[in-house]
């Protein structure tokens, strides 16, 4: 009997229970502990010949590119999707979700296109241990830039530091961070990135500003202004997002 790390790309998909053809070019990999809405928005961009291999998992078409959704809490949920996928064909990873703000550079409102990220979270180690940080795909970030440019979506390039305690943040932590130049802190980034990398897969990490700690702002002190700019950062990030996906060629159907 094979153990997980001895699966190869047969064993995923009998595991996934998705023919090859359906796998997804690109999957998009949300970081937010409420699923239900989020399912139900991408089951709408994704309805054409949609397939739910797990709980929080969608596998659809859209514009006639195969594209996987899954919405995950923590590094290990993000593990056991990008692991899974990469493995049985998925070629393009782009983690999207929230961030706290470790930089008065970043505003609500700015994209975080992500080009590295401290692997603190507990997972990536694994897959990467000879290293700290990991970097995102050039060629995404550089692709993604263009399009918020030419889109007039604000946006600012950074590195973020992704460990998987957040209640357990204190003002040392984040200015220890910031000292040392982390625009953000996160929950998943370095995951996807380590574990794209691990299997030779391009990966990239957008993240919309939840909570600016280094001014002293939280997840419990939100306001109606920072919901509603977080909404609309959010649909920003899902249009350049699906723009990667497309770019970069997302497996055409057959």
């Amino acid at each position: 009997m094979k153990l997980y790390g001895d699966f190869q790309k047969k064993d995923w998909l009998k595991v996934l229970g998705i023919p090859e053809k359906n796998i997804p070019g690109s999957f998009i990999i949300h970081g937010e502990w409420g699923f239900e809405d989020n399912l139900n928005l991408w089951r709408e961009i994704l309805c054409e010949e949609l397939l739910v291999p797990k709980w929080n998992t969608l596998v659809g078409k859209y514009k006639n590119l195969n594209i996987g959704y899954a919405n995950v809490y923590g590094s290990p949920m993000a593990s056991n999707i990008v692991h899974q996928f990469a493995c049985s064909g998925t070629e393009i990873f782009i983690q999207t979700g929230y961030f706290g703000g470790l930089s008065s550079e970043v505003r609500y409102g700015d994209i975080l296109i992500v080009t590295a990220a401290e692997m603190k979270d507990g997972v990536s180690q694994w897959y990467l241990p000879e290293q700290i940080v990991v970097e995102s795909n050039k060629e995404l970030v550089e692709a993604a830039c263009e399009y918020c440019e030419r889109k007039d979506y604000r946006y600012v390039t950074g590195t973020v530091v992704s460990m998987s305690a957040m209640l357990l943040e204190t003002h040392e932590m984040v200015k220890e961070w910031a000292l040392k130049g982390y625009d953000g802190v996160d929950m998943e980034t370095a995951t996807t990135l380590a574990i794209a990398h691990k299997f030779n897969k391009k990966a990239i990490g957008l993240l919309n500003l939840s909570d600016h700690i280094i001014n002293g702002d939280t997840l419990y002190s939100y306001t109606k202004d920072r919901e509603l700019i977080e909404a609309e950062t959010d649909k920003a990030i899902r249009d350049v997002a699906l723009y990667l996906s497309k770019k970069f060629k997302g497996r055409h159907s057959e």
